[in-house]
Order: C-alpha cells, then structure tokens, then sequence
C-alpha cells in the first residue's frame, strides 16, 4: 500500500467515525443501503484501518481516535484526503470541532490534501439547522481561506443518509 491511497478519518470523540466507517464498510462490499440496525461501537483508542472498495479503485480509511487528536499531525504526511467528523447534535462540542478542524487545516503537509467536513447525526432531535452551524464555524470564511479543496456534507452514520455522497467523494478525490 502506498501511503497516497490513505485517507484520514478525524473528529472529537463520538461524533460517529467508528460507526461510519463500518457503514461505509457495508456499503462498499454489498452495494446495499439498507442499513438496519447500527452496530455497536465503542470510542477508539489508536487507529483502525478499514479498506474500502470503490469503483474498483482500493481505498484505506484510517480512524484516528479523537483523543489522540495531539498526535493527529504525526499522520498527515501519508493521505491523500481527509474527512473532518463534526458531531451536529453536540452543541457543547461544536467551538472544540471548529478548533481541532482550523488546527488540521493549517498544517503544513495538508495544504493541497482533498478536505471533508462531514456533519454527522442530522437525524437527531434538537440539532441545529446546517446554516447555523456553518455560521458558528464560519464556514464560508474558512473555505475561502483555506489552501486546500473543502467540501462539506451532511449525513447520518446511524441511519445511512448521505454515506453514498460520501463515497461518491471519496471516489473523486481517489488518486487515479
């Protein structure tokens, strides 16, 4: 494996990672949206590494835990893209997400790497509207800033909305 067929999966601690990349997982290997029901995950400590099959292209996804977020940047050198987990339906988590998404935005080795922001659990009571959150992260100002490619997204690890938007994405920035 050649470390540009890596792409990265970050986000704060049980904004749905783990729970996304076995959806994906599903996905990949069946063809299927029909989701069920989720299995169960448990926060990750270190990194999985899941392989995904794309149009016939291999991808390696690798989870980092949200709490090894200080060493996140020892991982940036060998991806290709990177998938930014932001949990919508913790709004005390939102200000940190924002934090750790300008931090990973801002390193060097990242500077022409594919970004997506991905906004998880929009099937959740009580969550705020997209717009919003795009405004407490000032969304529009980092995209603009921004060296990198962004692209944002919403979607439901638990109910499956959105995930072939994801891999279509993925597929996309997938070195040919």
């Amino acid at each position: 494996m050649t470390s540009k067929e890596v792409c990265l999966l970050l986000g704060a601690t049980g904004v749905g990672k783990t729970l996304l990349l076995k959806r994906l997982q599903m996905i990949s290997l069946h063809g299927s949206c029909e989701m069920g029901t989720p299995p169960s995950t448990l926060p990750t400590v270190g990194t999985n590494l899941t392989d995904l099959t794309l149009k016939k292209k291999k991808v390696t996804v690798r989870e980092i835990g949200g709490c090894m977020g200080p060493i996140w940047p020892s991982y940036f050198q060998d991806c290709f893209s990177v998938i930014f987990m932001v949990d919508s339906a913790n709004i005390v988590q939102i200000s940190s997400s924002c934090v750790q998404l300008l931090s990973v935005l801002s390193a060097e080795p990242l500077r022409s790497t594919s970004v997506l922001i991905l906004f998880n659990k929009r099937d959740m009571p009580c969550i705020m509207s997209l717009t919003e959150i795009k405004s407490l992260f000032r969304m529009d100002d980092i995209i603009a800033s921004a060296p990198q490619p962004i692209t944002t997204l919403e979607a439901s690890a638990r109910s499956g909305q959105g995930l072939q938007e994801v891999l279509g994405w993925l597929e996309s920035v997938t070195v040919k």
